[in-house]
């Protein structure tokens, strides 16, 4: 289940933010990022949004979402996308992201932009083209992966039009 994150949601969000974090394979943010840092950059305000995924009572992801650029740039959404550790493989990424193209359409954006999917996730890339999204182009060498050495950065499209 996906719904709307509430103030009191912040503690079971915050460890997962941190393990994506610290494990520096999937997001260029500092490793050192504090929770407080963390917090004002994932809890974005209204009409941004920010869902989690639940199983039961335990969350299990979570995912922010808002215009990619302000301005001429607005007609643009983009967003963030983080699953905890032992909901990989799960759907709960599928979910998190068919709910972000769902707020996009109804929110009257005329596309999603993700402006830099690692180009090893595998497991992202392949869900984000099964749900119709096509790699624009590739900043080679743009993310230091811990195993992989020097990756590209994908910029990745949904057209909703």
């Amino acid at each position: 289940m996906i719904r709307e994150a509430r103030d009191g949601d912040w503690p079971a969000i915050w460890p997962i933010v941190r393990d994506v974090v610290t494990e520096q394979r999937t997001f260029a943010y500092d490793p050192a990022l504090t929770e407080g840092d963390a917090r004002r950059m994932w809890l974005v305000a209204p009409p941004a949004r920010v869902v989690v995924a639940l199983d039961g009572d335990r969350v299990t992801g979570t995912a922010n979402m808002y215009a990619n650029r302000p301005g001429p740039g607005s007609h643009v959404a983009s967003g963030s996308l983080m699953v905890a550790k032992e909901a990989r493989g799960t759907g709960v990424g599928r979910a998190l992201t068919t709910d972000l193209i769902g707020w996009a359409r109804r929110s009257g954006f005329a596309a999603i932009q993700f402006n830099a999917v690692v180009d090893v996730n595998v497991a992202a890339v392949r869900l984000y083209e099964s749900l119709g999204f096509v790699t624009l182009g590739t900043a080679p060498g743009a993310f230091r992966h811990p195993d992989e050495g020097d990756v590209g950065l994908r910029i990745m499209w949904l057209d909703l039009r």
